[in-house]
C-alpha cells in the first residue's frame, strides 16, 4: 500500500468518525431522503439556500464509511459557495468518480479532501456510496429550485 493510500484511508476515516456538518436543520429550504437500497446506506440532507447560496448543509447518514465520509466532505465543500458554485463542485466530483480517465479534481486545497474518494474507484460497487449524498444534494438543489 503506498503513501498516498494510506493518507488517503486517514482521511476517510477521520470524516467517518468524525463526520463534519452532522446533525438536522430546523426549518431547511429542503430535506431530502437519500437511499441506496444495495448496501443499506440511508441519508437525510437538510439543505438552507437564500439568495442564491448554499447556507448551510447538515445529513444525518446511516451506512459505510465511505457514504459517511463523502457526504462529510461535501457538507465542507458546497457551505458558503452559490448555488452555482455548488453546482460546479458536484459535477466534478462526480466526473472524477465516474470517469475512468479522470483522476483528480481541479479544486481549492481546502476541498483536497474530496480527491481521497477517488481511491472508491478500485472497487466499483462503492461508487455509489461515495456519489450518495451528491445527488440527494442535487434533489435538494432540485426541490428549492435552484438547480440547473
Amino acid at each position: 500500500m503506498s503513501l498516498a493510500d494510506d493518507l488517503y484511508r486517514e482521511t476517510i476515516l477521520d470524516h467517518y468518525h468524525n463526520p463534519r456538518n452532522h446533525g438536522i436543520i430546523d426549518n431547511p429550504s429542503a430535506k431530502v431522503e437519500g437511499v441506496n437500497p444495495l448496501c443499506g446506506d440511508e441519508l437525510t440532507l437538510y439543505l438552507t439556500v437564500e439568495n442564491g447560496t448554499v447556507v448551510d448543509v447538515k445529513l444525518e447518514a446511516k451506512g459505510c464509511s465511505i457514504n459517511t465520509a463523502s457526504g462529510s466532505m461535501m457538507t465542507e465543500a458546497v457551505v458558503g459557495k452559490s448555488v452555482d458554485e455548488a453546482t460546479d463542485i458536484i459535477n466534478k466530483f462526480k466526473s472524477m468518480m465516474l470517469d475512468k480517465n479522470q483522476s483528480e479534481l481541479d479544486l481549492p486545497e481546502e476541498m483536497e479532501d474530496l480527491e481521497a474518494l477517488q481511491g472508491v474507484k478500485k472497487y466499483p460497487v462503492r461508487i455509489k456510496c461515495a456519489l450518495l449524498p451528491w445527488n440527494t444534494l442535487i434533489e435538494g438543489l432540485e426541490s428549492v429550485g435552484q438547480q440547473k
